[in-house]
């Protein structure tokens, strides 16, 4: 009988040991997809290797998408939740949206949709905001950037307020669109995700 207890415990270690990583499920655009860089360069792959390292370790599964909008996210997240019981979901979205000019009030709804559906997935959320140039005007700058504090302080999500600070409006840092940032800034990009992401982790 002894021996039979002890053989379920060392089972039972042996299922503990062998248990899957927690998943990081990374919804973006181009500025998480690596876009116009290597993709070991993007701050994504990046966060893999740093959470390949921890104890016990974490595992990042990378959904960006080159072009996203909040919609066509908030459309395909369903199934990547149904395939890949992340722990944490990071949404990086809004940015086409905000390029493109369109309404607001449609891009909240739809950040607001990935939030609740992250939530009841079991994930923590974690939303990264972003800046538009300010060719685009005072009004819709800082009507996209309450957007993400909004969603932040209403649905209690944690947020890095702006993905790409101190780095955009350093041009050596940035690819010739002025868009995506060099591969050389990819690190600093991390360091800002991270912020946000580390407290999630625990």
């Amino acid at each position: 009988m002894r021996r039979f207890l002890c053989w379920l415990l060392l089972a039972a270690v042996g299922t503990a040991h062998a248990a899957p990583p927690k998943t990081v499920l990374v919804l973006g655009d181009s500025l998480s997809a690596a876009h116009n860089i290597p993709v070991e360069s993007g701050w994504v792959h990046l966060l893999g290797d740093r959470l390949a390292k921890m104890e016990p370790p974490w595992s990042v599964v990378n959904a960006s998408i080159s072009g996203e909008t909040s919609l066509s996210g908030r459309n395909r997240l369903p199934a990547l939740l149904a395939k890949v019981h992340p722990a944490v979901l990071v949404i990086e979205l809004g940015a086409n949206d905000g390029l493109r000019g369109l309404p607001l009030a449609p891009l909240q709804d739809n950040l607001a949709a990935m939030i609740d559906a992250g939530r009841q997935a079991g994930a923590k959320v974690l939303l990264l905001g972003i800046e538009l140039p300010v060719n685009y005007g005072p009004q819709y700058r800082d009507g996209l950037r309450a957007v993400y504090a909004d969603l932040a302080r209403d649905k209690q999500a944690a947020l890095v307020p702006f993905l790409l600070d101190g780095v955009a409006l350093k041009p050596e840092l940035m690819q010739e669109d002025g868009l995506h940032p060099v591969a050389s800034a990819e690190p600093q990009v991390l360091e800002n995700v991270w912020k946000g992401l580390q407290p999630l982790l625990h």
